[in-house]
């Protein structure tokens, strides 16, 4: 098939699995999944597959890079970094090592047996985005924390093994975790000095669409570098992506914003969802490319296994480790930290494994210098089972748990997106006189727009309460002034709220529905200055 024809299909198959999710109330990948099997049987389709380096290298990087830019919150890591770490690191290590050494004693060679365990203990937050939006704020960050870091680790111990698979090498304990740290340090270091580099360059670059480009390319030049020194990729990516998140707010215009905002939305849902419908589409081909004895043992027994294997290892840790954690630990600020059991079971069965461990599966070489890579489609086709199992089993039930957890929205949240305003409200304030007085602004106009935005901040001291500035005019010079001195003052604001993330006194995501706001206003404002001059 052609590649052409292959992209709209995708394009198509994604559209219609999105709309039958919504109108069946199912999980929107296991529908992806339900449709690129089936397409899988057209004779046409049996070829239907992209290079695994397309995969690897355009799919992955986008994914991680939005990931690390918008949902996630360094206040919340701050706070939550044990946790975080023993999870993303210590949980994903221990799930990786536990399933390579069942599927090693099960037949699969030793390096290819540690890349399934990579693969597989990768968690994925964006599968459950939608439980985690209704979800506490502090369980929703961890674990978006948490896969983020895990996409890391994961890739990393994935690097490792696929080169020791290719070069038909042995894998040693000590040669992997020399390996393993050497690449997390030089990884990170190529992510803050390409995102570094981006924030300089923004500077220059102020063109809207200049950088709408600069942002599309930078998980690239993230990437790419960390790929030719042989060290983690995905690192590097979410590294760069978490830098330029907090450097990109003063930096960008709210049209420039908006704009890569939209393109990253549209293109992380379009590479998550047709990464679903790819897996899909190659489940006949790994079929009809497996042994018939394979079937028993190397598919269905192991896959049965590695399921039990990262869900139960999970649920132990989570059972566990925070109790031996708790014994060592007996501080007061540690203890205000705890999770609650109920809670911690929601965050234990939340292990869903998405489209990264896909997009890895799928970017498996095809070849090794020895020969075609044995077990390949074992690998993929237990990979397709396992997340199908999560999204299945844990995916539907995952609602009903976090009901069970009583795990409901942060009350504090609102708290902050309340102060977030009233801070930026009386900035404004603040700086209204002197600003009217340099744009020649009349008194009546400044006077109005004063006792307004004062009135909407003592509205939000005594209520906490957020609602939307109505905007009243006195004819059309009147409005002109208004508008004006309204678009001059959304810069205090947007700084007002930056130093309240930067003291922790809002946190990421209260600062981006704020932002968000301000964007709006901004460019309403300025089409509307434009129209009239």
């Amino acid at each position: 098939m052609a590649g052409l024809e292959l992209i709209v299909l995708l394009g198509v198959a994604v559209l219609t699995g999105e709309v039958a999710a919504r109108r069946f109330r199912l999980p929107a990948p296991l529908v992806l999944l339900a449709i690129g099997s089936g397409l899988s049987f057209v004779p046409r389709l049996h070829n239907a597959v992209l290079p695994p380096d397309v995969v690897l290298f355009v799919f992955i990087p986008g994914l991680v890079y939005w990931e690390a830019v918008n949902n996630i919150s360094l206040r919340e890591i701050r706070d939550n970094l044990r946790i975080i770490a023993l999870t993303a690191v210590g949980l994903d290590l221990v799930t990786a090592l536990c399933v390579a050494a069942i599927a090693s004693a099960l037949g699969l060679p030793r390096p290819l047996a540690l890349v399934l365990g990579a693969i597989v203990a990768h968690t994925d937050a964006r599968a459950m985005a939608e439980v985690l939006a209704k979800t506490q704020r502090r369980i929703s960050a961890i674990l978006r924390a948490e896969g983020l870091i895990s996409d890391g680790t994961s890739l990393v111990l994935y690097s490792i093994a696929v080169r020791a698979a290719i070069a038909n090498g042995h894998v040693s304990p000590a040669l992997v975790s020399a390996e393993f740290a050497e690449s997390a340090v030089a990884s990170v270091a190529i992510g803050l000095a390409v995102g570094s580099l981006a924030q300089w360059v923004r500077h220059y670059v102020t063109e809207d669409r200049l950088v709408g480009a600069l942002s599309l390319l930078t998980p690239f030049f993230a990437f790419l570098p960390a790929e030719l020194a042989h060290v983690s990729g995905v690192v590097a990516v979410a590294t760069c992506g978490i830098i330029s998140g907090l450097g990109g707010d003063r930096l960008l215009t709210a049209a420039a914003r908006r704009q890569a905002t939209g393109f990253w939305r549209v293109t992380t849902f379009a590479f998550s969802d047709a990464l679903f419908v790819l897996t899909g589409l190659d489940l006949h081909r790994i079929v009809a490319e497996l042994h018939s004895d394979s079937w028993p043992k190397l598919v269905l027994g192991l896959s049965g296994i590695v399921i039990a294997t990262v869900i139960g290892l999970r649920l132990l840790w989570f059972f566990t480790v925070p109790y031996l954690l708790r014994a060592i630990d007996r501080r007061a600020a540690q203890r205000a930290l705890r999770i609650p059991a109920r809670h911690r079971l929601f965050t234990a069965w939340a292990g869903m494994r998405g489209s990264v461990s896909l997009a890895l599966a799928l970017a498996l070489p095809l070849t090794t210098s020895a020969g075609p890579l044995r077990r390949r489609e074992t690998t993929i086709a237990v990979t397709f089972t396992v997340i199908l199992f999560t999204i299945v089993v844990q995916g539907l039930s995952l609602p009903a748990v976090l009901r069970w957890a009583r795990l409901t929205p942060d009350p504090t949240q609102a708290y902050e997106e309340a102060l977030a305003n009233r801070t930026a409200l009386q900035r404004s304030l603040a700086i209204l006189p002197a600003l009217a007085a340099e744009l020649g602004v009349p008194d009546t106009v400044r006077d109005r727009i004063a006792a307004e935005y004062r009135a909407r901040a003592d509205e939000l001291t005594s209520t906490m309460d957020d609602t939307t500035l109505t905007v009243t005019s006195t004819g059309t010079a009147a409005a002109d002034w208004d508008r004006l001195l309204r678009r001059a003052l959304i810069p205090a604001e947007r700084d007002a709220a930056l130093n309240l993330r930067r003291v922790k006194r809002i946190d990421n995501t209260v600062f981006r529905r704020l932002q968000a706001r301000l964007d709006t206003e901004e460019i309403r404002l300025s089409d509307n200055i434009d129209k009239d001059t």
